[in-house]
């Protein structure tokens, strides 16, 4: 199965964290926001030119720049 990334989803789509494809102070970022293998997230929102964009994640909205989504794999749910 072909991977897919966080920042391809469209608002409304539920998915699940397959991979964070990175590493030191960024990939720890993203793990101290919530974004943790197997944690179930939705895109709420695109901002007009796409970046940045909001997700609810954990019971929490955050937004995160387009460039951060492309390093997370994700399976559609």
């Amino acid at each position: 199965m072909k991977e897919i990334y966080l920042h391809s989803l469209k608002p409304g789509q539920k998915c699940i964290i397959r991979s964070l494809n990175s590493s030191g102070i960024e990939g720890q970022r993203l793990l101290d926001m919530g974004f943790i293998r197997g944690t179930e997230l939705k895109v709420v929102r695109n901002a007009p030119f796409a970046d940045p964009i909001e997700i609810l994640i954990r019971g929490c909205n955050i937004s995160i720049r387009r460039d951060e989504a492309s390093l997370i794999g994700v399976e559609i749910i």
